[in-house]
């Protein structure tokens, strides 16, 4: 029996962890890493591993896994509610980028379907480090946050019509015309009804009964079950496997068992997604890039500023302001990994040359290491090229919270208006104590507003708009949202400038419980606990309500 693949997957391994500790001691993101190591080992740099398709094999279950940790991020109602940055952003950033991007290379002779494939590839931007990269900065749903996945999401349905075309072309397939693309569409629509309804009438009841063994193994298994069957399901009617991912996680994100289902799945995707981009950087023929420097720094300054004034135009004339517009911009001017699996596909059927290949790998790779230092410092960037307009977008929110904090003393500051944080505005009103709360989320916002809350948006983790909320006078801060970082930021500010404010601290984790408390937490309820109910009881002793409250009851 051969086990030459065993000797590959040591090789990788080994030299993933060399160079990702490396990378991290550097304070570098570990998809460089990645990069690296598959340039370094592949066959243009030592030639250490040959044959990748084992690997590439499981590379791509990295991206399913990616599709269903996304859609576990947005419900049904969440997308309904981001039609506008789907449908609008999304589309008119597709549309747009690879119109442009098809003239300029039927401009240099190439044929009109190979440049459609190409307008493909330079049209997607990296689905998993946005994602990642914006959960770990607390953006997801940031109003910029928001644009950018609508718009990935988009990118990302669009690789279904776009892996057709490719196929056609190399002869897999149907020849590519508009009755091929309507009948992938209206396959799609039987396999995501299907999906909504074993999902609506199936899953929730499977996973309570699940749920009841409380073995995390089995639980495990059944989530592995649920992605790998979705993905099979659209993949057996000619789709995509990433889109019943994608599915599957949406489905899965309307039950109680998010979180735990997300938890668990985690290491699996980023494991198989670090092979993936190790397989990409496999491909990047590094001998050739003298020869080619020119056209790979010409090509990658296109794609990065191009990209990047596009989506701010659109967001432009969608409404946004020029602040929100620039940081939607920066967050998806670099290519994606979906991208690179139409590329790889591509220069397997020879669509286009090697030279032509390689300049666009190397310009959507130096594009991805770019990235990370654009998507982390979008707030930076955005402040430096435009300081007057970012003063101004500024001043105006701590405006607003300063006018809805106005003639409050002796009030409540909550920090984050989800699920925890609601119930906690809710309670302190019932209590007919003031307060007031600050979210990121734009949607939540509104609902808010609509419903006379006091509630208002700022980044809960900036001093100045803690004080716009009257933290010198204020009785109390509870901070409700689930973000240790972002938790642990806000204690440490406050404590700053006032060591005696009551801070009561919501821990999504218990091993953050001691961290919470050093930062300088008055109390920390986990949420293991009935965290509202928690919160709550916190809240009364803290007033002195608790002894009356009970009375009360009796």
């Amino acid at each position: 029996m051969d086990y030459s693949y065993l000797n590959d997957m040591l090789i990788i391994l080994a030299a993933t962890v060399a160079v990702v500790v490396l990378i991290l001691r550097l304070g570098l993101p570990p998809i460089l890493g990645y990069l690296t190591v598959g340039a370094l080992i592949g066959p243009y740099g030592f030639a250490l591993v040959y044959d990748d398709e084992h690997i590439r094999v499981l590379a791509e279950f990295g991206v399913v896994f990616l599709l269903f940790t996304i859609g576990l991020e947005f419900s049904v109602p969440l997308l309904i509610r981001m039609r506008g940055s789907l449908l609008g952003l999304g589309g008119g950033q597709v549309l747009l980028t690879a119109g442009l991007t098809v003239v300029v290379a039927m401009y240099f002779g190439i044929p009109f379907e190979n440049a459609l494939v190409m307008g493909g590839v330079v049209t997607m931007s990296s689905t998993a480090l946005v994602t990642k990269q914006l959960s770990d900065q607390v953006e997801m749903h940031t109003r910029h946050g928001r644009n950018a996945i609508g718009i990935l999401l988009l990118q990302d349905l669009m690789v279904v019509p776009l892996l057709i075309l490719v196929a056609s072309l190399t002869g897999q397939g149907e020849q590519a015309s508009s009755l091929t693309v309507l009948s992938a569409l209206g396959q799609g629509l039987v396999a995501l009804m299907l999906i909504f309804a074993i999902g609506h009438w199936v899953l929730r009841p499977f996973f309570r009964e699940v749920a009841r063994f409380r073995s995390a193994e089995l639980f495990t298994l059944t989530v592995l079950l649920i992605v790998l069957c979705s993905a099979w399901i659209t993949h057996q009617i000619g789709l995509s496997f990433v889109l019943g991912a994608f599915m599957a996680g949406v489905m899965l994100g309307e039950t109680e068992f998010r979180h735990q289902v997300e938890s668990e799945i985690r290491p699996f995707r980023d494991l198989l997604l670090g092979l993936f981009f190790i397989t990409v950087g496999m491909m990047l023929n590094v001998p050739l890039l003298p020869g080619i420097w020119h056209w790979v720094l010409l090509v990658l300054l296109a794609l990065v500023v191009v990209k990047m004034l596009l989506v701010m135009g659109l967001c432009r004339l969608a409404g946004w302001d020029s602040v929100v517009s620039m940081r939607t911009g920066l967050i998806l001017a670099h290519g994606g990994e979906f991208g690179f699996a139409v590329l790889i596909l591509a220069l397997d059927a020879s669509l286009f040359p090697v030279e032509v290949v390689q300049v666009m790998l190397a310009a959507l790779l130096f594009s991805v290491g770019l990235a990370p230092f654009m998507v982390r410092y979008n707030k930076e960037i955005a402040a430096f090229v435009m300081p007057g307009v970012f003063a101004r977008s500024r001043l105006e929110i701590e405006s607003k919270i300063a006018n809805a904090a106005k003639g409050l003393s002796k009030h409540v500051i909550v920090c984050g208006y989800g699920r925890v944080g609601k119930n906690t505005v809710a309670f302190l009103q019932d209590l007919g104590i003031n307060c007031v709360a600050i979210e990121l989320d734009s949607d939540l916002v509104k609902q808010a507003a609509a419903a006379k809350e006091p509630v208002s948006f700022g980044d809960a983790d900036s001093l100045k708009l803690l004080q716009a909320c009257g933290l010198s006078k204020a009785a109390m801060v509870v901070v409700s949202m689930s973000d240790f970082n972002t938790a642990s930021k806000i204690v440490r500010r406050i404590r700053a400038v006032d060591i005696e404010l009551p801070i009561i601290v919501r821990a999504r984790k218990e091993i953050h419980l001691f961290e919470l408390y050093q930062a300088g937490a008055s109390d920390v309820i986990a949420d293991q606990f009935d965290t509202s109910q928690m919160l709550s009881r916190e809240i009364l002793e803290r007033f002195h309500l608790l002894g009356a409250n009970q009375a009360a009851g009796e």
